[in-house]
């Protein structure tokens, strides 16, 4: 929600959610704007399901399809991608595309992690050059998320005729428990190495990846913390 605070529409009539997810802020933005159409867009057919799987209305709906083929019928008035567009190679590239479909005055948010070079991510890439990891992963497609920096994201918009607001923040999260900071990177960045591998490789993996980041997020009394940093851009066409 701190990048649809700097969203300053009042009564838009279509709204738009690239890589949706499960679907809840999709679900937020068509509470924001009860007049509002919302789509969310996303190229999981499991994450798809799961959000018909909550009910879809004439003004609540969900597709299935990648945001590098996303072409809208008609401009749209807000243009979400809330931790997506890390994932696509180049994304530099794709925002020319995605401004073109959001209509004059309208607004396009985007927010993308921007924590890569944190331990918890380069742990993975040192593994990954190791054997046994090397030989297993070499003929996996695993793909490697990536951010720019906010001066690059702001001089791409800038460039498009934009007005624009491009920040960072760091967040301190408080994990709890033991082994808190694997138990949150299995749900977010070793999701993809994960899945690549068999159930046994997958705990032997996770132990040499544990090893690696130990001393990187010692647990103290009140929990482990995690800084995560991400960047935010709004930009008005």
């Amino acid at each position: 929600m701190d990048l649809m605070t700097r969203v300053a529409v009042h009564r838009p009539r279509l709204v738009v959610d690239l890589g949706c997810g499960p679907g809840n802020l999709t679900r937020d933005l068509a509470r924001r704007w009860p007049e509002a159409v919302v789509e969310g867009w996303d190229s999981s057919a499991e994450m798809i399901e799961r959000c018909r799987g909550g009910g879809e209305t004439d003004r609540l709906r969900f597709t299935l399809g990648d945001l590098r083929d996303w072409q809208p019928e008609e401009p749209v008035d807000v243009l979400i991608c809330n931790a997506t567009l890390q994932w696509v190679p180049d994304h530099l590239e794709v925002l020319p595309r995605l401004l073109a479909g959001v209509r004059r005055g309208g607004w396009l948010a985007f927010q993308v992690p921007a924590n890569f070079a944190e331990r918890t991510h380069t742990a993975i890439v040192e593994l990954r050059g190791q054997a046994p990891w090397r030989d297993r992963l070499a003929e996996v497609d695993v793909a490697r998320p990536r951010s720019e920096e906010p001066a690059t994201y702001l001089e791409a918009l800038l460039a498009q005729g934009c007005r624009a607001d491009v920040w960072e923040t760091t967040y301190l999260q408080v994990l709890q428990g033991p082994d808190a900071v694997v138990r949150w990177m299995t749900g977010t960045g070793l999701r993809p190495v994960l899945a690549a591998l068999g159930e046994a490789a997958q705990d032997e993996f996770l132990a040499a990846y544990r090893s690696l980041v130990a001393d990187a997020y010692p647990r103290r009394e009140a929990g482990t913390v995690l800084p995560y940093r991400r960047i935010f851009a709004v930009a008005r066409r």
